[in-house]
């Protein structure tokens, strides 16, 4: 195919004014209106829709940022966004996977069907007030949007209303379906989403993740495969000083898996990464604890390799459990697969990323960051002017181990890719407070924008080229399968770990309701909250 950057870059320029061997898959057939149509006059209206519904981006990033719900609790969020969907005649479906947060909203009919997703969920005891410099909680202990999650599901249900309103005006058929990633930073949803069907039927997958920066990629990101598990340790309560010889500890169970797993780790491949949390210890120190818990994360590179590290957790929990006289038991939290990007629809996505540019920041945007970063001690860098590189295997360094993201299980169903959009600063610490500040600011707002122009846009290319849609899945069958198919370890008998996060919401929401942002009395959040934007010195907000 003809490289068309050029020219949508041209015909595009003047709306960008915010912005600076398996068997052959079935071929998708161009709706009849699509074919006589100018993709680029097309990719122009997308990105004047979504600079009508600037103004909706910001009230959704501030809310879902007011929000703040963790894993598995997101059910304000859910409320929310559904109802905004629902107002843009999309068919919502709650509850899907047995899942009470999670949900579909579906639109259109004939054509490709295309899944746009972010992750929705916040951080346990991240809470941070926007917009500030300075640490402070807006609730001691509280979630809080730490990763940046609050952006992500706006700037797409935004792509997703201005490609359907340039379909609907064009007469282009195709479905979308958006999706919420629910608990991501449990790694707890998206494998139960594949096992239960929801991506069947989907063509196309375009997946969204906050950054700093502005691009996406193919290939192996390097991300970890992860295993999460829950080893409870069962004994017998006895007095601990009065008649020890009674008990049996299910604490010493957990003490003697730890140390033999953290013996164990030495002679482990250096691309994995294991960590554990105790979770119960016990009750007091004069009682034999008779139940005691701890909960491991397994990582590293592709599937066969941690399935072998889960398997040898398995195989250290049960000798500890025989060598304190106590049984265990094994229960699976959470999966995520690798990471692995789609070429063609990559470098569709590219070409549409490139076109839009950056954000246009303001010299208030740049004082912000620098501000933020000075107070923090964290490296100077500016707000970028120059999108990032298309990542590539060619251009990526090789992984040495790292983080997860359970996209990965979607990315070994249908062909996928991750869209990095520029709504926070760089230099911030991931799963920190500092990536909290800048997540309610227009620097959040401005990369949920043009975040949003080069998803419309790709969506947009895939109705209405049925080539492309055909080379992502052959490549899908040819490239990426070649090697590795999906292998989760996630069977028909494990629940989603829909318990997690309960106990700390029915606590901690009652004092966050009161942080709920109102858009109909203040025009922002920063507004609501009494700060102003841009704060250049590290004062803290004295809102209670």
């Amino acid at each position: 195919m003809a490289d068309t950057r050029p020219m949508i870059t041209a015909l595009i320029a003047a709306a960008l004014c915010s912005t600076a061997a398996a068997a052959e898959p079935a071929p998708i057939q161009a709706s009849p209106a699509a074919a006589g149509i100018d993709r680029d006059a097309l990719k122009k209206q997308a990105v004047a829709d979504v600079e009508a519904h600037a103004k909706l981006i910001q009230q959704m990033v501030d809310s879902l940022f007011s929000f703040a719900e963790p894993g598995f609790q997101e059910f304000q969020t859910m409320e929310y966004l559904t109802g905004i969907l629902k107002k843009e005649g999309f068919t919502i479906t709650r509850g899907v996977a047995g899942i009470p947060t999670a949900w579909t909203a579906t639109w259109g009919t004939g054509g490709p069907l295309v899944a746009l997703g972010s992750d929705v969920d916040g951080l346990l005891g991240l809470s941070q007030y926007p917009g500030s410099p300075a640490l402070k909680p807006m609730i001691a202990g509280a979630p809080g949007h730490g990763e940046g999650h609050n952006s992500g599901m706006p700037m797409m249900i935004a792509a997703a209303i201005a490609a359907k309103d340039v379909m609907v005006k064009n007469r282009i058929a195709g479905r979308l379906m958006l999706w919420p990633g629910v608990a991501e930073e449990l790694l707890a949803t998206k494998a139960w989403y594949v096992r239960e069907g929801l991506f069947k039927g989907v063509d196309m997958s375009i997946f969204a993740h906050v950054s700093s920066d502005f691009s996406t990629g193919w290939g192996n990101s390097g991300n970890n495969a992860l295993v999460s598990a829950e080893y409870t340790f069962h004994g017998k309560t006895a007095h601990a000083a009065g008649m020890p010889w009674e008990g049996r500890s299910a604490l010493d169970g957990v003490e003697v898996m730890d140390v033999a797993w953290n013996m164990r780790r030495e002679h482990l491949p250096v691309t994995q990464r294991s960590h554990y949390v105790i979770t119960n210890g016990g009750g007091q120190p004069n009682i034999v604890p008779d139940i005691a818990s701890v909960w491991y994360y397994f990582r590293d590179l592709d599937f066969g390799s941690v399935r072998d590290l889960y398997t040898t957790g398995n195989e250290i929990a049960d000798a500890a459990a025989r060598a304190t006289g106590t049984t265990v038991e094994h229960k699976l939290l959470g999966y995520a697969a690798p990471n692995y990007g789609n070429k063609p629809l990559a470098e569709a996505a590219y070409a549409n990323i490139s076109a839009v540019g950056m954000p246009s920041w303001s010299a208030d945007d740049q004082a912000f960051a620098r501000t933020v970063q000075q107070t923090n001690k964290r490296t100077v860098k500016p707000l970028p002017s120059t999108v990032a590189e298309l990542s590539t295997p060619a251009n990526r360094e090789r992984s040495l181990g790292g983080g997860s993201d359970d996209i990965g299980d979607i990315m070994w169903t249908v062909p996928t890719i991750t869209v990095r959009y520029p709504s926070n600063i760089p230099s911030m610490i991931g799963h920190n407070v500092l990536s909290a500040i800048a997540m309610a600011t227009p620097i959040a707002h401005k990369g949920a924008v043009a975040g949003a122009k080069a998803v419309s846009m790709t969506v947009l290319d895939i109705m209405t080229t049925p080539q492309l849609v055909t080379d992502a899945k052959a490549f899908q069958q040819t490239v990426q399968f070649k090697d590795q198919k999906y292998d989760p370890v996630v069977t028909a008998n494990d629940p989603p770990a829909i318990h997690l996060n309960t106990e700390i919401m029915e606590r901690m929401r009652p004092a966050m309701k009161k942080f709920y942002y109102d858009p109909a009395k203040y025009p922002t959040y920063l507004d609501q909250l009494g700060i102003k934007y841009p704060a250049l010195a590290a004062s803290t907000p004295t809102s209670d």
